[in-house]
């Protein structure tokens, strides 16, 4: 019981942690305190179906992104909380949140992962805003496997 504290405490320091075994999973949730995806032990994001959709990328200086397979930057993982480049909280994990969480069910078996495409340069990142960012959780992840062409005008 105390390893899954252990991962946790790693994460909210310094926002990555080399898990411990397979069955270290961390789940994020929406604004709404539902669980919609998690972190693997190898820093892939995966929605509650199964569905690889992001993964974690440290930087130089200590940074955590969050990449799309597709190479889209999408935001930051900061102190347990995944930001958009707006800086407003599109989820976090459990801890972060005042009010409890939802009950986690039981997960999709994992996808296949695609390949990661060439990633593409990370802006600035903005100011940390204490709003919800007006994309779901859901929504943000997806944008990380949906080809421009695919979401239309």
């Amino acid at each position: 019981m105390q390893r899954p504290l252990l991962v946790l405490a790693g994460l909210l320091l310094t926002g990555l942690s080399l898990f411990a075994s397979s069955e270290d999973e961390v789940s994020l949730f929406d604004s709404k305190r539902k669980p919609v995806a998690y972190v693997a032990e190898d820093l892939t994001i995966y929605l509650w179906s199964g569905k690889p959709v992001a993964y974690l990328q440290k930087d130089s200086s200590g940074g955590v992104h969050v990449y799309g397979f597709n190479g889209k930057h999408l935001g930051w993982f900061v102190k347990g909380i995944v930001r958009d480049h707006k800086g407003k909280v599109a989820g976090g994990i459990k801890e972060v949140f005042s009010a409890p969480t939802e009950f986690e069910s039981f997960k999709s078996f994992k996808q296949f992962k695609p390949f990661k495409s060439f990633r593409e340069f990370a802006p600035f990142r903005p100011f940390i805003a204490n709003t919800w960012s007006d994309t779901s959780l859901k929504l943000f992840l997806l944008t990380g496997v949906i080809d421009e062409d695919e979401m239309g005008p």
